[in-house]
């Protein structure tokens, strides 16, 4: 097997036999909430959300177990055959010489298979994609004789319909079924359950599902089934069905009622007759559309239902949608390189694709992510900004703003996340639970912000608080509180209160520099990052995260300095109840983490149902110089206490300590012998932060390139083989070694890895943790998935969870800030290029075009000398051909004022190394 080939700049790519390949699929979505996924034989789903299920959830083993989907057939007088390759006779055909020819093709919300039986004399071209407009599919199918004889047979499509929520899959799967109303029209079936039961409770269904259909002149079906058992025929199957081989006897014409069914749409058209090198084409619609509360169910008119209809009036109309969905989807990114390696450049497009399609899909509904029901989480929130920053910066300040609003004053936050900016809601399921981690990621995405616009007045603005039962970091909760009161924090005067960003800042990282175990390490609690650590909430703490907070106290103190120094005020406003956070220090409070506790808990205590609304002056200097005095004392006692060796001398800092209080890395003496356990978020974070020193750096990449990496499966696993079930510790280590927490290689923090390796200047081995990812992902025959990046890579490297992963967004800031090093500075553009010699072209070019500042630059790397990272500097720079004045040793800085000034539209950039 070769794998996928691309076909275009556009990441669009061509493989042959995808349907010997278990478990691909392909996202296709419209722009009006229709989200589906899509096999290569077209089995997959489709939905609007958990409760509006058009096509039945689909897991990723349903892939292949389970045939309900959409089906094109040609019935021949002897016998039936599926365009789409879902039939049993196709399917015992598979791996003989009897096997059809398939290719498929796909892209961005798109897929296209070409199918050619060697029997029959017949190919067809399935092509399938996503209105833009409404909630609709379009699936289009071509017939074509291939043969050199007269071909005779009758298309049928068929389509189940479930339409009701996915917890009815087994929750009254049956009962459900009872409510369905079908109405077959003369383009098809609609169907409108009266009800929908589902966690809402008993409702009065609105919603319609439908699959209608034409011929390429515009010519509808001539018989229908909306009844999936009559479908399926008594003893038949979706792969074998009975109507389709009794005469097509069950099929009807409309206007028909049918109650109470199991649904498909099942649409007959006229039997054709194609001579040698003739086709016939057919456009199917396959959506929903949201109409009146009504208990009789009528056929009424809808504006989506007729778009739908109007794009499959023809087969030209069918063509021109999916011509517009494509130009959409493929413009909606603006970060393109062009480097050595065109593979790489079509991979970066998926890359740069990927964070929207986070925003489409949430961490839901696609064939591995069947858990959830849709939502986003709260690291989502934050990381799915860093790619938006830096394609699409406009509105992220509001977003940014809006996402604040769901912290809460103890310096947690919600954790139920609806559906509109800035919506977050109360904990009804009453289980409370900490990620310890959720308060570091805020001022990361803040920071992106302020350095690619130069807006640190953000800081000054003021957002409101989350409030709902929990408080105390979830260990108390508030009597005085009922829904009543609403979702957001009130002063003692019963007014809502507002903080500043900067306030809000302060209290998520001071409350997690005060919440120590007995090690003065920040508390694990439910978990941090890495969710699959949630079995040590008494004794357990991160110490990695505790390098991310005291980089974060660090760079916020950097940053209120910054604002001071560009022309802000001298100082701030902040609640007066925090002030005893900020500016309590000595011995006595650091070297004690009963006493930090303490000093936390009393402020908790305070705020517990209310806060004053009283706000006192600080002056800025005097906050930041003691972030900084916090900082450091975090850094010097992990520094202290937490650097382990290996039998060989091979060092790296310890990440963890368990329920028992034990630290978690090390060599340990087993029963079976000597056993080496080391993760890697550790590293990452102490390499990021700075906790690490320069002499550091390098012996942790030495004891992770021993101890994790392992380049044939994609580089640095998130840890080694602990060999033990460790329930003292997460449920990570029930898994089996090699699959996602427990050994496999996670993208996300290996990509985070290669980040903090780039920042800090080791930029071969940045590359390298990079590179290994896109290697394995790209190898086909080991990843077993089409381009993009996954959430892991499993022991045999593997691909698994595709598409919807923070991976995607941390590579992409990556390529573009460090390996290009294009970004922003204070909203000045700072040029530093990482790249190492293989990544130029034959040329010794590289170029990425990418928005800034409101103008699209080109920005190109010139490397005559063809040198590697950290050998070049920047010889010169000029923008439309005009040398400027910004040259410097390795990073170069571009103005806002120079880029402010330059005319609409897309400028280049020519940077010269030597």
């Amino acid at each position: 097997m070769s794998g996928y080939k691309f076909i275009d700049g556009c990441g669009s790519f061509e493989m042959k036999d995808p349907q010997h390949t278990s478990g691909l699929y392909l996202p296709v979505a419209g722009g009006k909430g229709l989200r589906s996924a899509v096999s290569p034989d077209f089995g997959g789903d489709s939905k609007l959300d958990q409760n509006h299920f058009l096509i039945a959830p689909k897991s990723v083993s349903d892939l292949h177990a389970e045939r309900d989907t959409r089906n094109f057939w040609a019935v021949f007088e002897d016998g039936i055959w599926s365009a789409c390759g879902a039939s049993a006779s196709q399917d015992a055909d598979r791996f003989t010489d009897r096997e059809d020819e398939v290719t498929l093709s796909g892209g961005r919300m798109w897929q296209s298979v070409t199918r050619k039986s060697k029997d029959r004399g017949i190919q067809a071209q399935v092509t399938i994609f996503a209105l833009l407009d409404n909630s609709s599919e379009i699936m289009t199918v071509k017939f074509t004789n291939v043969s050199d004889a007269d071909i005779s047979f009758t298309p049928v499509a068929a389509v189940p319909i479930y339409a009701r929520s996915a917890d009815n899959i087994r929750d009254h799967r049956h009962v459900t079924s009872l409510l369905n109303r079908a109405i077959l029209t003369d383009k098809g079936v609609v169907v409108k359950p009266t009800l929908s039961f589902d966690e809402r409770g008993h409702q009065i269904n609105d919603t319609a599902y439908f699959v209608i259909g034409a011929d390429e002149s515009g010519r509808n079906p001539v018989g229908f089934i909306a009844d999936a058992d009559s479908f399926v025929g008594e003893g038949g199957t979706y792969t074998r069905p009975r109507s389709l081989l009794d005469g097509m006897k069950s099929f009807q014409s409309g206007p028909i009622k049918v109650d109470g069914k199991e649904m498909i749409g099942a649409l007959k058209f006229e039997e054709v007759t194609l001579s040698p090198g003739k086709s016939a084409s057919y456009q199917i619609a396959i959506g929903t559309y949201v109409g009146e509360k009504d208990t009789e169910f009528k056929e009424y008119e809808s504006k989506d239902f007729e778009a739908a209809t109007e794009a499959i009036k023809s087969a030209d109309n069918a063509a021109k949608e999916l011509e517009k969905a494509k130009a959409y989807w493929e413009n909606i990114t603006n970060i393109h390189v062009k480097t050595g390696d065109e593979n790489f450049d079509n991979f970066m497009e998926w890359i740069a694709f990927q964070p929207q399609l986070r925003r489409i899909y949430g961490c839901s509904f696609l064939p591995h992510h069947d858990y959830g029901r849709g939502g986003r989480g709260w690291r989502d929130l934050w990381q799915d900004c860093l790619a938006l920053l830096l394609t699409d910066p406009d509105g992220v300040r509001k977003m940014i703003l809006d996402n604040f609003r769901g912290v809460r004053l103890d310096g947690t936050n919600a954790t139920i996340i609806g559906d509109k900016p800035g919506e977050f809601k109360a904990d009804r399921n009453g289980i409370p639970r900490v990620w310890m981690d959720h308060g570091f990621w805020p001022f990361l995405t803040l920071k992106l912000y302020m350095d690619q616009t130069g807006d640190l007045d953000i800081l000054m603005e003021d957002a409101t608080y989350f409030k709902d039962n929990f408080v105390c970091r979830a260990e108390k909760r508030d009597d005085s509180y009922s829904e009543d009161y609403g979702v957001v924090q009130k002063d003692d005067t019963g007014k809502e209160y507002m903080g500043s960003v900067l306030e809000h800042l302060l209290i998520e990282n001071l409350t997690a520099f005060y919440d120590v175990g007995e090690h003065g390490k920040i508390r694990l609690r439910g978990a941090d990052w890495n969710d699959a650590l949630d079995m040590a909430t008494h004794k357990g703490e991160s110490v990695a995260f505790t390098n991310g907070y005291a980089g974060n106290l660090q760079d916020i103190a950097d940053y209120i300095r910054l604002y001071e120094s560009l022309g802000g005020n001298k100082t701030c406003m902040l609640a007066k109840e925090i002030l005893p956070l900020i500016l309590s220090d000595g011995d006595e409070l650091f070297d004690s983490p009963e006493n930090k506790r303490k000093l936390l808990y009393g402020y908790m205590d305070e705020v517990k149902s209310s806060i004053s609304g009283v706000k006192e002056e600080i002056d800025l200097e005097e906050l930041a110089a003691a972030l900084e005095e916090k900082s450091q004392d975090l850094m010097d006692r992990i520094r202290k206490t937490e650097w382990v060796r290996d039998s060989q001398g091979d060092g790296w800092f310890n990440g963890y300590y368990d329920d028992n209080g034990n630290a978690v890395e090390g060599e340990f003496s087993t029963p079976e012998g000597k056993n080496v356990r080391m993760m890697l978020t550790g590293q990452v974070f102490s390499v990021m932060a700075g906790t690490a020193t320069e002499e550091d750096v390098p012996k942790i990449i030495r004891s992770a390139d021993k101890h994790l990496y392992s380049k044939e499966i994609g580089g640095y696993r998130l840890n080694t083989d602990f060999k033990a079930l460790r329930t003292d510790l997460g449920r990570m280590f029930g898994f089996s070694y090699g699959d996602k927490e427990n050994g496999a290689v996670f993208s996300h923090m290996a990509v985070m890895f290669g980040n903090a390796l780039y920042k800090r200047g080791f930029a071969k081995e940045g590359f390298k943790a990079l590179n290994s990812l896109y290697e394995t992902a790209s190898d086909f025959e080991t990843s077993r998935i089409y381009p993009g990046v996954p959430e892991y890579f499993n022991g045999e490297g593997r691909g698994l969870y595709n598409y919807l992963t923070g991976a995607a967004s941390w590579y992409l800031m990556t390529v573009v800030t460090q390996e290009f090093g294009v970004c922003g500075a204070a909203g000045d553009l700072c040029i530093e290029p990482k790249l190492v010699a293989s990544q130029f072209s034959a040329d010794n070019e590289a170029a990425i075009s990418l928005p800034f500042r409101g103008k699209t630059l080109e920005v190109t790397y010139q490397n005559p000398d063809k040198k590697d990272a950290g050998q070049y500097v920047i010889k010169s720079v000029a923008i439309d051909g005009k040398e400027i004045e910004a040259a410097g040793e390795a990073c170069a800085i571009i103005g806002a004022d120079i880029i402010d000034v330059l005319s609409a539209g897309t400028h280049k950039i020519l940077v010269v190394l030597g």
